[in-house]
């Protein structure tokens, strides 16, 4: 059987991931995966110096002899189609500004205008990359989610994004759609847990992990912060799944490991919605979206 590979590339606001991808099988080459931490706000030249040196270990890793592109899946706000960075003002990619990353890709690796270098949403990325992983799910509708930082969405369509129309909000985002006093993602996201937590208490906590690890210990404060985000993440995507006729709802981002506190409440909302749908929580995030910027190089 032929084999053909392209590296995946998943970038965060402190780390890379790549990997080498069989971009007909849609699997991960295991040897092939490395991981970088960095301070992203440093000199470009530094961060592309780290970027290069993942994207190599994992061709090397690899054994592969042959790529045929590279994948990005990368946090917006960011011109996917052309490569340009506009993240501004959110603590990392500082000096990215207006730059055109697959310039920057292009130089740091020495490739030629003509290899593909194409770019992705992260969110995009993660739910096309849960998609093939199930082979079911390339016939069916998907609304996938990422819970941390933000909240991102992506709706899926027999395998191919849906950003557009009538039936998916403005951009395929629901990040900011009205939500109660503000937009969903103040609620629905760490630093709406956070607020909440300290809503209930009076105290303020450094991040999701210690909420976590609190709601771990039986604080009830802590178990209800998640409960109402439960709820409050049912009201939010309840008339979407309706609207885009979902078959399946996939939760990702690292406060779906949290899953036990928020689930429940969410389920109770979907029931009483009457709603029938299939909820997964992905169990590898990491994965997901080195497949899903992947797979915009899918050779079915």
């Amino acid at each position: 059987m032929n084999k053909e590979y392209a590296v995946g590339i998943d970038i965060g606001g402190t780390h890379i991931t790549t990997a080498i991808i069989d971009i007909i099988n849609m699997q991960v080459i295991d040897p092939s995966l490395h991981k970088e931490f960095f301070d992203s706000n440093m000199p470009v030249e530094a961060v592309m110096s780290i970027w290069e040196k993942s994207i190599r270990t994992s061709v090397k890793n690899s054994e592969v002899e042959e790529i045929k592109g590279l994948a990005v899946c990368m946090p917006g706000p960011f011109d996917y189609a052309n490569g340009l960075c506009w993240i501004k003002d959110q603590s990392k990619y500082e000096h990215f500004y207006g730059l055109n990353v697959r310039y920057l890709i292009q130089g740091t690796l020495n490739l030629s205008s003509e290899f593909p270098i194409l770019f992705e949403n992260d969110a995009v990325c993660f739910g096309k990359g849960e998609v093939h992983k199930d082979a079911a799910n390339l016939s069916k509708k998907v609304m996938a989610i990422t819970l941390g930082t933000g909240l991102g969405a992506c709706f899926i369509d027999n395998g191919i994004s849906i950003s557009s129309g009538e039936l998916v909000p403005a951009d395929g985002e629901i990040y900011n759609i009205p939500f109660k006093e503000s937009i969903a993602e103040d609620y629905v996201s760490a630093r709406g847990l956070l607020r909440r937590y300290k809503k209930l208490t009076g105290q303020n906590l450094n991040d999701g992990l210690e909420l976590f690890n609190l709601a771990l210990a039986e604080d009830e404060h802590a178990k209800k912060a998640f409960e109402e985000m439960g709820e409050d993440l049912a009201s939010i995507v309840i008339p979407w799944l309706e609207k885009f006729g979902a078959d399946s709802f996939i939760i990702g981002g690292k406060i779906a490991n949290a899953s036990e506190f928020f689930l429940p409440s969410f389920n109770k909302k979907i029931k009483e919605a009457g709603m029938e749908i299939k909820i997964t929580v992905s169990t590898d995030n990491e994965a997901a979206a080195l497949l899903g910027a992947a797979s915009m190089l899918y050779k079915a």
